[in-house]
């Protein structure tokens, strides 16, 4: 395994132990570890830390790497440092399309679950779609284009999804909370619902991480290079929205993720995507285990919507990112 593989796991796993142990019954580190591993622990510990702590943990888990493994991949794709699931429209876009199942009250079973996050998918497959050709001008995507195209088509969306939630009542009245980011459809039933589409789709973003290197080159010098570049954009295109699409429907529009990581990841460690993709998927599960737990910890015991704690670090950030990309004449 390589060094920056290594250094990009301990924070993960940290987090992760720490996500597990906070709460409203602090259990201690070792008692934590101690249950994973198989080796007892007391039996409150064991049913907290089992049935309500592990499967959230996976599922903030598997939610960060998947925004920033969709945020990477749209960054390269686009060529473009200010493309992200939430800039471009395709998560609010998602979830309208997860908003929309939920209306139909669709019972909370596995099989209920698993209509979500793939209504989700094709929303958000086509507003990533209706952003791209609106945003095209020529064989070019502008980064001025892409952001209005992406603005505009997200709030759009955005007041089709208050639309139905003031239309609705019961499940999509609370779905504002959820909307704002959260983990309120946690459990063991999410997690099993979410992990196929973001195995698959995450799987297939790093099979196709020497295309990615390609296309940086421009869609002429990959073609000449023996990439078929439509294929490999659409197959690009739909696993990233894939991943997001999944990531939205069960923890809602979590912003900036998708764009803070895949940065962080590219200053380290270079613009390879063979290494940059594995690498933001890690960062991304550390990073929004990070957020939640502070979003856990600030009100306690309430609890803060992660999508806020993620927005206030990410919107410097991104204004940081459009300075020094006006600074560097682009891309």
């Amino acid at each position: 395994m390589s060094k920056p593989i290594l250094l990009a796991l301990f924070p993960l796993v940290v987090a992760a132990l720490f996500s597990l142990a906070f709460g409203s019954v602090w259990i201690p580190i070792p008692q934590v570890w101690a249950i994973l591993t198989g080796q007892g622990g007391q039996a409150t510990f064991q049913t907290i830390l089992l049935d309500i702590r592990l499967p959230r943990t996976l599922l903030v888990l598997i939610t960060g790497m998947a925004l920033a493994g969709s945020g990477a991949t749209y960054q390269g794709l686009f060529r473009n440092p200010l493309a992200d699931p939430y800039l471009i429209g395709v998560a609010s876009g998602a979830g309208l399309g997860a908003v929309a199942a939920m209306s139909i009250r669709w019972p909370y079973t596995s099989m209920g679950l698993f209509i979500v996050p793939f209504a989700a998918f094709l929303t958000g497959l086509l507003t990533v779609f209706i952003v791209y050709r609106l945003a095209k001008v020529g064989g070019a995507v502008p980064t001025t284009n892409l952001i209005l195209a992406g603005v505009a088509v997200s709030s759009f969306a955005t007041a089709l999804t208050s639309f139905l939630r003031l239309r609705s009542t019961g499940e999509v009245r609370r779905a504002i909370s959820w909307l704002l980011g959260g983990f309120s459809l946690g459990g063991w039933e999410a997690v099993f619902a979410l992990l196929p589409y973001v195995m698959v789709g995450l799987g297939v973003l790093l099979l196709s991480s020497y295309a990615l290197n390609l296309l940086q080159f421009g869609d002429e010098q990959a073609q000449q290079l023996g990439l078929d570049v439509q294929r490999a954009k659409i197959i690009l295109l739909a696993a990233s929205s894939l991943v997001t699409a999944a990531a939205v429907a069960f923890s809602g529009i979590i912003g900036f993720v998708g764009l803070i990581i895949p940065h962080v990841a590219r200053i380290w460690w270079g613009s390879d995507y063979r290494r940059l993709l594995p690498l933001s998927i890690l960062l991304g599960g550390s990073a929004l285990l990070f957020a939640d737990l502070l979003a856990r910890i600030v009100l306690a015991p309430q609890e803060l919507p992660v999508g806020i704690v993620t927005a206030l670090a990410g919107a410097p950030f991104f204004l940081w990112v459009l300075r020094r990309s006006r600074n560097m004449g682009g891309w």
